[in-house]
């Protein structure tokens, strides 16, 4: 099967979920072997009706686990991509010197971290040490509201499988849950469940 049928004939996950679907499939290699796999999918940010799949041979990693882990991968690609096509990496210097390949390397690289620098400083009033001590503050909270969410992500996922709760049963437990909370917690789990 090719990955839109797999999608097509699963359930798909509702609600507060960071992803559609999770499924453990076995890939067909050249020599005959199956390879076990981990597809994860997940919305398209750009339009809701896509989704994109995710694919990962270690399957005892957690979803959210591979989703961060293409996260940062995504990143990397897209840093490589802009030093190719727009800061000449590939094509600026014809040397076949070890020595001098890496100097060039490292000058794209260079120029990219300047030009972002710029483009950080023009469109951010604050200065480097506010950011610098904004961010500390910030990792702190995105660290502690992860954790949070992920703890009452698993604590909804172990209530509605133990208790067969419908996807409105559980939005309406979560609310009610939140409601408890203090005051900041509440916030926080607000926006992240929007």
């Amino acid at each position: 099967m090719n990955i839109k049928q797999i999608f097509g004939m699963c359930k798909k996950r509702r609600g507060r979920s960071k992803y559609l679907l999770s499924v453990n499939v076995n890939i067909s290699l050249k020599s005959g072997e199956s390879l076990p796999a981990k597809i994860v999918c997940v919305r398209n940010r750009n339009k809701k009706k896509d989704w994109i799949a995710f694919i990962c041979t270690d399957t005892n990693l957690p979803e959210e686990e591979i989703l961060r882990i293409y996260g940062k991968r995504w990143d990397i690609e897209v840093f490589f991509k802009t030093c190719k096509s727009m800061l000449n990496l590939s094509s600026e210097c014809h040397s076949l010197s070890y020595d001098a390949l890496t100097a060039h390397v490292s000058l794209v690289f260079i120029r990219y971290m300047l030009l972002s620098l710029q483009q950080r400083n023009s469109s951010d009033d604050r200065t480097i040490s506010e950011l610098f001590l904004l961010m500390i503050d910030e990792l702190a909270d995105i660290t502690f509201g992860h954790v949070l969410q992920l703890i009452v992500d698993i604590m909804l996922q172990m209530i509605q499988e133990r208790f067969g709760l419908s996807d409105e049963q559980l939005d309406e437990f979560m609310n009610e849950f939140i409601d408890r909370l203090p005051v900041s917690y509440q916030h926080a789990l607000r926006l992240k469940a929007s």
